[in-house]
């Protein structure tokens, strides 16, 4: 029996205990966040939000296997955000419609979750009917094609991983998640709740395609109602891809009952919550990171503002500013120099060496042919 023939589903049921164990350090996480972010000068909480929106589009679609344009992706937020879209290109539909969804999820938090706002959300991910299938757009599946079942093919054969709620059901169950989803929770039990609203949400499955995306939409917007903002700073979908593979295991195994904690009581989704938690933490310390990155950019133009440098230069320092922390964590070569500015080696070593002198970049220990180069930054900058 799958878990949601349980007699007692969706009566879910965690261990305390092991909860309360890690769940106050990401509560920690969670303030220190939403503190370092609302003391961003005005201007830069925009582009760290701008950062974070681009990656959960971009990466909510590729858990589904599906790859978006970044510049359209990109100019969709800033346009969402009334930020400068200069140089960026125009924002083809579909990227639209898929940001446009990302920012209804977290808007007007006190409105309860209903059948319309999720359809139109559905509706968000299919701009344009598919060719090659047939997809119930801004409806709910109809099973007219047989049961909903999450399916993967491997050497020839279609291996079913999970068989949802048949469709004549999907009215009790949609009523039961709404009853526990628009409930109002505490901080504390906000995360509980959005952990348990995934899990709920995608075991119903109700739609055609696009239940992953909307499953991530309706947490992200449970972890904004805890969190009293709708402004975004993390990126869930960018943490679950980073551990896609862990994240479709855990899906499969609670859904099926699988876990050990589930052998002595089927609807024990401590496993799930301690994942949820753990991934959850993963993008709380990105979106922190996010943070020092946009400061950190922001101070260097400021004292290099006068600084006279190529055109080729400025789009390797833009280019680690904006990657910082997650590019080049080793520190830059001569030859990272060339693949992003172009032009030759020697041009690369001279550019590098340039740098270093004006203060913009700093060579690190070892020196020689294997040089590698950091952003330079004051020791003032590293303090704060």
């Amino acid at each position: 029996m799958v878990i949601w023939q349980q007699q007692s589903w969706p009566q879910f049921q965690t261990n305390a205990k092991v909860i309360d164990s890690r769940l106050p350090q990401v509560l920690v996480l969670q303030k220190q966040l939403v503190a370092s972010a609302g003391g961003l000068p005005e201007g830069l909480d925009k582009q760290a939000e701008l950062d974070a929106l681009v990656q959960s589009a971009i990466k909510t679609s590729e858990i589904e296997g599906e790859s978006l344009n970044v510049g359209s992706v990109r100019s969709s937020v800033a346009k969402q955000l009334g930020l400068e879209q200069a140089g960026l290109p125009n924002a083809a539909r579909y990227e639209e419609s898929v940001v446009e969804m990302l920012v209804s999820a977290v808007s007007d938090l006190e409105k309860p979750l209903t059948n319309k706002l999720l359809c139109q959300w559905q509706a968000a991910l299919f701009p344009e009917p598919p060719l090659l299938r047939r997809v119930a757009i801004g409806s709910f599946r109809d099973d007219a094609e047989g049961p909903m079942q999450v399916v993967s093919e491997r050497r020839g054969r279609t291996e079913v991983h999970f068989e949802a709620p048949p469709a004549k059901k999907l009215a009790k169950e949609l009523k039961s998640f709404y009853t526990a989803y628009n409930r109002s929770s505490s901080a504390r039990d906000g995360v509980i709740r959005a952990a348990i609203a995934h899990l709920h949400f995608i075991t119903i499955h109700p739609f055609d395609d696009g239940n992953g995306r909307v499953a991530r939409a309706l947490t992200d917007r449970a972890l904004a109602q805890c969190e009293n903002t709708s402004i975004r700073f993390y990126s869930l979908s960018a943490a679950i891809e980073k551990n896609k593979s862990a994240y479709y295991q855990i899906l499969e195994d609670t859904q099926n009952c699988h876990n050990k904690r589930q052998q002595h009581q089927p609807l024990d989704i401590t496993d799930w919550v301690l994942w949820f938690l753990d991934t959850l933490e993963q993008a709380i310390e990105d979106g922190l990171l996010r943070v020092e990155r946009v400061l950190l950019k922001a101070r260097f133009w400021q004292r290099h503002a006068q600084t006279l440098l190529s055109e080729r230069q400025l789009k390797v320092l833009n280019r680690l500013l904006d990657g910082y922390g997650l590019e080049f964590v080793d520190g830059l070569a001569a030859r990272h120099y060339q693949a992003i500015g172009g032009g030759s080696k020697a041009t690369a070593t001279r550019d590098l060496a340039d740098l270093v002198q004006k203060g913009c970049l700093h060579a690190l220990v070892g020196g020689g042919r294997s040089a590698k180069y950091r952003i330079h930054q004051d020791k003032a900058d590293r303090k704060k």
